[in-house]
């Protein structure tokens, strides 16, 4: 989906991104995590242009992003930045609709994909249409921005610290309905981010910048298990424990977990969700045990011995 080899950006003889590589798989959401400064942001604006490369081969869907004008590349792109970017005379509704007037669709094809966006992102749209960006929360701005993202219908969305204006609660809430939004799951997103919580819990893959330069790419697991020198096990050090507990799946010891009936007394939650989640609830709720469920629907069910037990073994086989 996104083929990018040997990009380099240089500002006044400095290297903002010096001779970088890498690879998205159509579907999957890969963050560019790092420090302020490290070239991150600049990477994601190579592109869709916005910042155009000193030299390097970028391929989307296998066409060279430079054979077509920058503003007709851009249509076909969605981007979702952290001041959310939202025209503050525009009402909500005339905001989602900008790249569909550019594209000529007629009222009703805009109005309907409006209102379907604006439902998934719980912005209905009889309340919320009309109204303006000065009278919306930090959260609801950046709902509409993702709309707008969303709105053509993209095959890849680029995220710029989508969700760094936002107070730690509401990120956390923005980030759970994310990951929930059935029209991402079939996006391919390249996120830029200096949080690497969010990074963990985002990321198929992950890759670690600094001055410039990719790192380490890999699985949130591969850098906080396998780090590739000091640099990358250091950035990680703060919250190595959390870190560790967030890239664990529950799928990972479905085979370890007993068979359950389903209770509908009992918090129910995925295979995917993580040692980190579990240990959570399992806390916050004075739960014994949480019931699981997994892609083909299986049940069983997790306690927190299981956990405890699950992690020391997966430790000592790494």
């Amino acid at each position: 989906m996104i083929s990018v080899r040997n990009l380099s950006k240089n500002f006044g003889g400095v290297d903002a991104v010096s001779d970088i590589s890498f690879e998205v798989s159509a579907g999957n959401t890969m963050v560019l995590l790092g420090t302020s400064g490290c070239g991150k942001t600049t990477t994601l604006k190579m592109l869709n242009r916005l910042i155009e490369p000193t030299s390097g081969e970028i391929r989307i869907d296998d066409r060279d992003v430079f054979s077509a004008k920058p503003e007709i590349l851009r249509r076909g792109i969605g981007y979702v930045s952290q001041n959310n970017g939202l025209f503050p005379h525009f009402t909500v509704a005339e905001n989602i609709a900008v790249v569909p007037r550019l594209l000529k669709w007629d009222r009703s094809k805009t109005e309907k994909r409006t209102t379907e966006l604006l439902e998934q992102l719980r912005l209905p749209f009889v309340k919320y249409a009309h109204k303006y960006p000065d009278e919306l929360s930090g959260g609801q701005k950046q709902r509409v921005s993702l709309a707008r993202a969303l709105v053509a219908d993209p095959s890849l969305l680029l995220m710029d610290e989508p969700f760094g204006a936002l107070d730690p609660i509401t990120r956390a809430d923005i980030r759970k309905e994310f990951l929930e939004l059935p029209e991402l799951k079939r996006k391919t997103i390249l996120l830029v981010t200096h949080d690497v919580q969010e990074a963990f819990e985002l990321g198929d893959q992950i890759s670690l910048m600094d001055k410039g330069r990719i790192v380490q790419s890999g699985s949130a697991q591969d850098l906080i298990f396998k780090p590739a020198n000091d640099f990358v096990s250091n950035f990680f050090s703060h919250h190595k424990l959390q870190l560790e507990l967030s890239s664990l799946k529950i799928h990972e010891i479905w085979h370890a977990l007993r068979d359950a009936a389903p209770d509908s007394n009992s918090t129910a939650i995925t295979s995917n969700s993580s040692f980190w989640e579990v240990l959570e609830l399992l806390s916050d709720h004075k739960e014994k045990v949480l019931t699981i469920k997994n892609a083909e629907n299986d049940i069983k069910s997790v306690s927190l011995e299981n956990i405890q037990s699950a992690y020391t073994r997966i430790k000592q086989n790494r």
